[in-house]
């Protein structure tokens, strides 16, 4: 299935519980910096689902089976709009409670999820995992020599970016002493864990990202979130600093915080994932009312 967001199309996998008595509530899911709908998110996606909630879990525009060239486009105010718009496309879908919608995003989209709960009061609950919360203690995980020819790649990509549809891309991911955006020894592992064999991932950016980095701060807005927010904070976090995502917690009213011993990319896999979901689960049901749910019925495909 696709929804529109601005002149492009969102794909997205929509699931279903199975046996569903009346409307059911729904988590919007997207997925953190480069990554795609297939990395890892639909094993969250059908938990939720069995426990008897539908999911939205869709690609930004630029990425995966979206459309919008050009391609590895990493633009935040886009991505959020993509957010905003998946929201309209679950308020409309039939057997949907719109009043029982969540937002849920891991990672960078965990941030995009603390900016759109602090603007969206007619959320019923968030779940930011694993997120990033400040550009500027996370800028000052990325090594000198990185930020220095990351800022060259991105003046030419601006540059390269007035004259068309092209970007001048740089890789999101690599091993420590390497040039990427992320270079943390959890990185390159965590990615290769989480890409299913099917994904579209590309391990590319467009290079403008590396200026607006920094001065992305949804942390900050964590005392105007109104719904209930959970976050689940990975205390060996090594790609989003863990500071900035509990002062998040515990500065939003309704906040929630779970804390685990394990890196970043732990949360999508193995036993950390089991600890996480089982975590969300228990918030979302609590949160969205969920009545007893079927199995998880096959989301419809783009």
């Amino acid at each position: 299935m696709t929804f529109p967001s601005g002149d492009e199309r969102c794909a997205a996998y929509v699931y279903r519980p199975e046996a569903a008595a009346g409307d059911v509530p729904c988590v919007v899911m997207a997925h953190g910096f480069s990554a795609t709908r297939d990395d890892a998110l639909p094993a969250f996606a059908e938990r939720f689902a069995a426990a008897g909630m539908a999911v939205v879990l869709f690609d930004y525009r630029h990425f995966g089976r979206s459309t919008g060239e050009p391609r590895q486009l990493l633009d935040i105010g886009r991505q959020q709009d993509d957010y905003r718009a998946a929201l309209r496309f679950a308020r409309g879908l039939p057997g949907i409670d719109a009043a029982r919608i969540a937002l849920w995003g891991t990672s960078f989209s965990g941030g995009h999820v603390l900016a759109l709960a602090a603007e969206d009061h007619d959320l019923a609950a968030a779940v930011a995992q694993v997120p990033f919360c400040d550009g500027i203690p996370t800028l000052l995980t990325v090594p000198l020599r990185n930020i220095l020819r990351g800022t060259a790649y991105a003046i030419a990509d601006v540059l390269v970016g007035l004259t068309g549809r092209r970007a001048v891309t740089i890789p999101a991911v690599g091993e420590p002493g390497s040039f990427a955006v992320m270079t943390a020894a959890e990185a390159a592992p965590g990615f290769a864990a989480i890409t299913a064999p099917a994904s579209r991932w590309s391990n590319a950016v467009a290079a403008r990202i590396m200026f607006h980095v920094p001065a992305y701060r949804p942390g900050t807005r964590a005392d105007r979130i109104t719904c209930p927010l959970l976050v689940c904070v990975a205390d060996r976090d090594e790609t989003t600093p863990p500071g900035p995502a509990v002062a998040a917690a515990q500065r939003a009213p309704r906040g929630e915080l779970r804390r685990y011993p394990f890196g970043h990319f732990d949360a999508y896999v193995g036993e950390g994932f089991e600890r996480v979901v089982a975590d969300e689960l228990e918030f979302l049901v609590r949160r969205l009312a969920v009545g007893t749910g079927g199995a998880a019925a096959r989301p419809a495909t783009a």
